[in-house]
């Protein structure tokens, strides 16, 4: 097996593996410890609320403060995140960003603004929202940009939003179908159906493009656009995608693009002139705020000039020397979010914009393609390759060889764990057979790449010569593997000692 370096080190093997006891998983409170010393009371006593809303006892945990905040530090440690460990989950971008960019988004003359506030007292504020404009729209070669959706999501949501108030414009509400390649994300058909459309799978050819001869098939007077992600979700950009954009202009619909995946095209293509009317970016992804962990995203929204009357109120406008919101829009959807965005979110974009400027930008683009068919390469020994050929900013390997011998890829995302990895996204995209979805991101660095072939080679060993180990794993985690399902649907949200309160376990 071989030896992984850094945080990753070598795991157990199936004759090293012990059972042994672990103090974050065993009850630590005991009877009749003070915990806590409360002083006198400095305020006359309430009367107390009536005898049946009164509890007959509540049973704290009686701990010590050194007990207390050294149980939180232990949960603390137990977790993954991009400042510990690589963590390379597909389609989601978990790269490190600067530290800087979340210092700025802090300082006071921003995060003690109040979206109330009179104009005139936020003219930075709506300066920097009007700079950050700018500069997306020149990444992205549009006419318009707004900073309004909430997440990428929320960015289809509205952008198809857009492409309806179009059509209707136009007298032609009768479009009512959106063409979804299977190859995008699964938001995609999700924001179609919520603005009342109907949807129509586009099937992937033998290379991992749009299929045109479906394409070709589905296209018609009713059909309002296309939604296609670019890069795709196979970490791969379309062959054909002038052709797509082309024939669907034909049609009268529109091409709408998902640039959740921006981390591969930044300086090297312009999403607009590859006949993209309408475009998201996560900001939350690509442009500097830490992804994941329950915290706001941004999904701005570019449009070609054609379509920037449409977009929500108010847009941000230079009066002279001065800024101010704009909601004498007609033809406007309409706001989507309360205020102007997730502003700190901004900030951070605005930051890392730039910092990085027109080289540094077109460099991330770069190094995280370059990292990814690294990986391609290196794992293609080990792994399918879902497609063969060059791959973006992503990889998508299969299981497939190792399904065979009775090891499934959710068997190797768990012992991976073991090595000190967090999982890439599995079973996604659900066109591949046992998928192994891999991002690196641009940040980082060889060694961390070699040490994570290292531990994939060595999974996949494993799974020859000891596939019941990785059936089993992880090994080396204070919880071993769960019943996922049952864990959804009849989750325990809290600690309980065996026996104690409504039959729960801690487990």
């Amino acid at each position: 097996m071989a030896e992984v370096t850094g945080r990753q080190a070598r795991p157990p093997g199936l004759a090293d593996l012990r059972q042994t006891p672990e103090p974050l998983l065993s009850e630590l409170s005991v009877a009749d410890r003070p915990g806590l010393d409360l002083p006198r009371p400095d305020v006359p006593a309430a009367p107390l609320p009536p005898a049946a809303l009164l509890r007959d006892s509540l049973p704290l945990p009686r701990l010590s403060e050194p007990e207390v905040v050294r149980h939180f530090t232990r949960l603390s440690q137990r977790n993954y995140a991009i400042d510990t460990v690589f963590y390379p989950l597909g389609s989601c971008t978990m790269k490190y960003n600067p530290k800087l960019n979340d210092e700025l988004a802090r300082l006071p003359g921003f995060a003690g603004l109040h979206p109330y506030q009179p104009e005139e007292t936020v003219q930075g504020a709506l300066a920097l929202l009007a700079a950050l404009e700018a500069a997306l729209a020149e990444l992205t070669g549009y006419g318009a940009v707004s900073l309004q959706p909430a997440a990428g999501a929320h960015g289809e949501l509205t952008g198809l939003l857009i492409i309806r108030a179009h059509h209707r414009a136009r007298g032609e509400a009768h479009r009512r179908r959106v063409l979804v390649p299977d190859s995008a994300h699964g938001t995609n058909p999700a924001s179609a159906a919520m603005v009342g459309y109907e949807t129509v799978t586009l099937r992937s050819d033998e290379r991992g493009n749009v299929d045109l001869r479906a394409l070709e098939a589905a296209l018609g007077p009713d059909v309002a656009g296309l939604m296609i992600t670019a890069p795709s979700t196979l970490g791969l950009f379309d062959e054909h995608m002038l052709a797509i954009t082309e024939a669907v202009h034909a049609a009268g619909g529109l091409v709408y693009g998902d640039g959740a995946n921006m981390n591969a095209l930044l300086g090297v293509a312009k999403p607009a002139q590859l006949g993209i009317d309408v475009l998201h970016m996560n900001l939350h992804k690509t442009f500097s705020t830490p992804h994941g962990g329950g915290g706001p995203g941004a999904g701005a929204l570019a449009v070609t000039a054609a379509l920037e009357p449409y977009l929500p109120v108010p847009v941000v406008r230079r009066a002279g020397d001065r800024y101010a919101l704009d909601y004498q829009r007609p033809q406007s959807i309409g706001p989507v979010r309360a205020f102007g965005g997730h502003f700190g979110v901004l900030v951070r974009a605005y930051a890392y914009i730039r910092r990085l400027g027109a080289d540094g930008l077109r460099a991330v683009s770069e190094a995280a393609v370059l990292n990814a068919n690294y990986l391609r390469v290196l794992l293609q020994e080990w792994y399918d390759v879902a497609y063969e050929r060059p791959c973006m900013h992503e990889v998508v390997l299969s299981g497939r060889r190792q399904k065979a011998r009775g090891v499934r890829t959710l068997d190797i995302a768990k012992r991976l764990i073991d090595y000190g990895f967090h999982p890439p996204t599995i079973y996604f995209p659900l066109v591949v057979d046992e998928a192994l979805m891999i991002e690196p991101t641009e940040t980082e660095t060889k060694a961390t790449l070699d040490a994570f072939v290292a531990a994939m080679a060595a999974i996949a060993r494993e799974a020859s010569d000891q596939p019941e180990l990785l059936r089993a794993a992880p090994h080396a985690t204070p919880v071993r593997r769960l019943d996922e399902a049952t864990a959804a649907r009849q989750p325990v949200l809290r600690w309980a000692t065996p026996g104690r309160g409504h039959g729960e376990t801690g487990a």
